[in-house]
């Protein structure tokens, strides 16, 4: 639908001092702290798991050498997806608008659509985290405790729900360092970063950067900060969804992964019969995950 001149009638005339709502400052993006930003070329990526091999048996003397072998495991699909706003205005509209500067910042206001659309996408990844309904290349949820491997069954979620806490997320560091890959070799993971949403941010903050035990009149240490873990600090997202929820980021390598076939591109043009102009911006990206060993988390009791 056009922008016309009466949807803006104030804008016609003189006298008024400023126009609000659409000036809001943007923060930087958070999205790049979550996930590995990678280029795409293709209409889409593949991001296939490789198994290892096992551990070695005893070889007695004289006798033959056990052998193994690896193979191909699941394989996750990043299907690039186009993301588009525009806006047409009048001609007339431009013609009698008394402040052409307001005219010119639709761009920046489409711009500011773009920077949230990327934002929540991403985040969207984390808020569906684990809901059954979005399933990754082993056919689970990014946050299960049964994903399928060729050791059995393994988890990158609290088995117990739990509150983020000073307890709670020493278990998940735990759990973190206890991972095995397919083939149930320790690949001694670390959690780096503690994503949370902005009703757990002050929480957050006192268990990670206190110096002594938080919430307690204990002259006990903080462990986890005495022990350097969690190098990668606090990152909160407004963008997630649930208040409850908390997660955690680990070097696992191919996790958390934003494929960009296209960056965000603001094109304009004018309609020959109408006279109107029109304006849009696209951008193609894709969110996902390929190692669901990339991030760890509970959705909260």
């Amino acid at each position: 639908m056009p922008i016309t001149t009466g949807a803006h009638p104030k804008q016609l005339w003189p006298g008024v001092e400023a126009f609000f709502g659409a000036k809001y400052r943007e923060k930087p993006t958070v999205y790049s702290q979550v996930f590995e930003v990678r280029t795409s070329d293709k209409a889409y990526e593949e991001v296939v798991e490789e198994t290892g091999f096992g551990l070695a048996p005893v070889k007695a003397e004289s006798s033959a050498v056990s052998y193994d072998t690896d193979k191909q495991g699941y394989q996750t699909r990043f299907t690039n997806v186009t993301y588009g706003l525009g806006a047409v205005v009048t001609r007339e509209a431009i013609e009698d608008n008394q402040y052409f500067s307001v005219a010119q910042r639709k761009a920046a206001k489409l711009a500011r659509s773009m920077r949230q659309t990327k934002e929540n996408v991403h985040a969207n990844i984390l808020n569906r985290a684990f809901n059954s309904s979005y399933t990754g290349g082993d056919g689970k949820e990014l946050l299960a405790t049964d994903h399928p491997t060729l050791d059995g069954t393994q988890s990158n979620e609290l088995a117990v729900a739990a509150d983020l806490s000073e307890a709670s997320l020493e278990d998940l560091m735990i759990q973190i360092r206890n991972a095995k890959d397919s083939r149930g070799l320790r690949i001694q993971l670390e959690g780096e970063k503690l994503v949370v949403p902005a009703d757990l941010s002050f929480e957050a903050t006192r268990i990670v950067s206190s110096v002594n035990q938080s919430g307690t009149a204990n002259n006990d240490i903080n462990a986890m900060r005495a022990m350097g873990l969690l190098s990668g600090g606090i990152v909160i997202w407004d963008y997630l969804s649930d208040g409850d929820a908390w997660f955690v980021t680990t070097d696992a390598p191919d996790g958390m992964i934003c494929f960009e076939r296209r960056a965000v591109a603001l094109t304009q043009d004018n309609d020959f019969d109408t006279e109107n102009a029109r304006m849009k911006a696209t951008e193609r990206y894709v969110p996902g995950w390929g190692d669901w060993r990339a991030l760890y988390g509970s959705p909260g009791a």
